[in-house]
């Protein structure tokens, strides 16, 4: 294990109250302290709210865990024992914040076949949830033939995919395929992930998310909610 002591933990885009909660929040999450990131996500959620306890510190220490990773700085098994506190957290500020008033739509949020990094899908979940949207969360991985199953038996207003790694774009693109193929109305789709944004654009999508804000603004606009 690389040595946490030589780590600069500070965040890279200091933005106020969220900052010195983000660096120690991290600081646990490098530690494998599960209790200790836990504790400091429930003692603050209370004055931070639970949008900027999600996008401001969780989200922001994940992208620094990410950043620390791809400099070679932390091992493929911190990044995932990191991860795995992130998802926790996300869980406990889904689990405590206010829902607003649900507007009747139903989203399906899943991660394409092979996709292991659910870390993102889950995030615009949750988000899209307490915005008022009811959501149906498949997680990472999820073969094409359960998504299309899923379809049928929900019949959601909108269908929500993550692809986070260049190499699931095909089968990202086969997924829209074949749920273009079925019968019955046009089910509107987003797209989003990393792999999604650094690739050229994928066919017969009604949008692409940059982030969760955009998501929600676009799944309002697809379902005449406003913007």
């Amino acid at each position: 294990m690389k040595d946490l002591d030589t780590l600069d933990m500070s965040p890279q885009n200091p933005d106020g109250a969220a900052s010195a909660l983000r660096a120690r929040y991290l600081a646990a999450q490098l530690k494998g302290d599960r209790r200790e990131a836990l504790r400091l996500i429930a003692d603050e959620a209370g004055a931070l709210g639970a949008e900027a306890m999600q996008l401001e510190v969780i989200q922001e220490a994940q992208r620094e865990i990410g950043r620390l990773w791809e400099q070679n700085r932390i091992t493929i098994a911190q990044e995932h024992m990191a991860t795995a506190i992130s998802q926790l957290a996300l869980a406990q500020v889904y689990r405590d914040a206010t829902a607003a008033p649900g507007n009747g739509k139903l989203v399906l949020v899943a991660c394409v076949q092979g996709e292991q990094h659910a870390f993102p899908a889950q995030l615009v979940a949750d988000r899209l949830e307490l915005a008022g949207f009811d959501v149906r969360f498949l997680g990472a991985d999820v073969p094409t033939s359960g998504l299309l199953e899923m379809i049928g038996q929900l019949e959601p207003d909108l269908l929500a995919l993550s692809c986070a790694m260049p190499f699931h774009l095909p089968s990202l693109r086969d997924a829209v395929r074949r749920v273009r193929a079925l019968p019955g109305p046009r089910l509107p789709i987003l797209v989003g992930g990393n792999a999604v944004l650094t690739s050229s654009p994928v066919d017969e999508v009604d949008g692409t998310g940059r982030d969760s804000n955009e998501m929600i603004t676009l799944s309002r606009r697809l379902l005449g909610l406003g913007s």
